[in-house]
């Protein structure tokens, strides 16, 4: 009887435009060579010149909250700041879809204080973290089948303590459908 006082919502993001690809058979450097005469683009397909591009952002209910207040993972398996994005093209009658989740690293930790980048903390030990992270993972792979997970925390800084026990969370789990990917990136910067 309330259902008509309750308003769905959802904490995301939503964008679709129609895009245009335009090509020449000539290569970059006669585009860019002065005495190359402008000539006039053709199109991908002159019948359905057009490329429709959906992004949409779901973040998850559980476990929302500020970066720095809420990390980790719960007992139920849901970690946080959670987000999964859907980019969505569709050309020729065909739509094609590409997903990908991003959320805090499924172990029990925790940063405390107010301070810009306060130092990480584990709050529980590595056999208490198993069921939750399979937990996860196993919700994971039942919506996704496989999955690449890509550690971006620092590998020797502070957040070292995290990447370690994400990864041996991983070793642990041994699943075939997951590819544990680190990726440094303060190397990269």
């Amino acid at each position: 009887e309330v259902d008509f006082w309750i308003i769905p919502i959802i904490q995301g993001f939503v964008q679709i435009e129609e895009l245009v690809v335009n090509y020449s058979e000539s290569s970059d450097d006669d585009k860019s060579s002065p005495e190359t005469p402008p000539q006039e683009s053709t199109c991908v397909d002159d019948v359905h010149p057009t490329f429709l591009v959906a992004l949409v952002s779901r973040r998850s209910r559980h476990r929302a909250g500020m970066r720095y207040k809420r990390r980790g993972v719960d007992k139920n398996g849901n970690v946080a700041n959670y987000v999964e994005t859907e980019q969505l093209i569709h050309v020729h009658n065909h739509t094609l879809s590409y997903i990908q989740t991003r959320g805090s690293v499924p172990v029990f930790w925790s940063q405390v204080g107010y301070r810009y980048n306060p130092r990480p903390r584990l709050d529980k030990s590595e056999n208490e973290t198993v069921a939750c992270f399979r937990a996860h993972f196993e919700e994971q792979l039942k919506n996704y089948k496989k999955q690449v997970i890509i550690n971006l925390v620092d590998q020797t800084g502070r957040e070292k303590i995290i990447g370690d026990a994400y990864l041996k969370q991983v070793l642990l789990y041994n699943n075939a459908n997951l590819t544990y990917v680190s990726f440094d990136f303060h190397e990269h910067w």
